[in-house]
């Protein structure tokens, strides 16, 4: 156990963010997500939320500020009637952690795949809203 370490963090996803560089890339997947099948490294956090990881995540990780969106979700089929509130809720996480760096993009449903393949890790989680799918841009520490 270490002080100030959110306990809803394994220490395998603590290693990962340690491990990550300026510009890598890490998903937090919903329960629908095709995670093993895509991540490069996979850590499971199948009882956990989305909100509940992102928020704890975001306590350390610093999001990129040299590009124009840091955070990723995957966009909505069109077509599909689907609603994602549960964006409003990472807009808030993100805005509470990063004030001026929390621009967010939509990225098309297999360009998000594809872009998920390249990311460092996958964070596979039990969410169960649709569409709930994230990718986070690592910045730098400058404390």
């Amino acid at each position: 156990m270490l002080k100030g370490i959110p306990s809803i963090i394994p220490p395998e996803l603590l290693k990962i963010l340690m491990e990550m560089g300026h510009g890598d890339e890490i998903v937090i997947s919903d329960g629908n997500f095709p995670a093993a099948s895509i991540a490069q490294r996979l850590v499971r956090c199948d009882g956990h939320g989305i909100p509940e990881i992102l928020d704890a995540v975001l306590k350390f990780f610093p999001l990129d500020p040299y590009v124009e969106a840091p955070v990723m979700l995957m966009q909505v089929v069109p077509g599909d009637p689907v609603e994602t509130p549960i964006w409003d809720v990472y807009k808030e996480i993100v805005k509470k952690h990063e004030p001026e760096n929390n621009k967010f993009e939509n990225i098309e449903r297999f360009a998000f795949y594809e872009r998920a393949k390249k990311a460092y890790a996958v964070v596979a989680t039990g969410e169960k809203a649709l569409y709930a799918n994230i990718i986070l841009k690592k910045g730098v520490v400058v404390e």
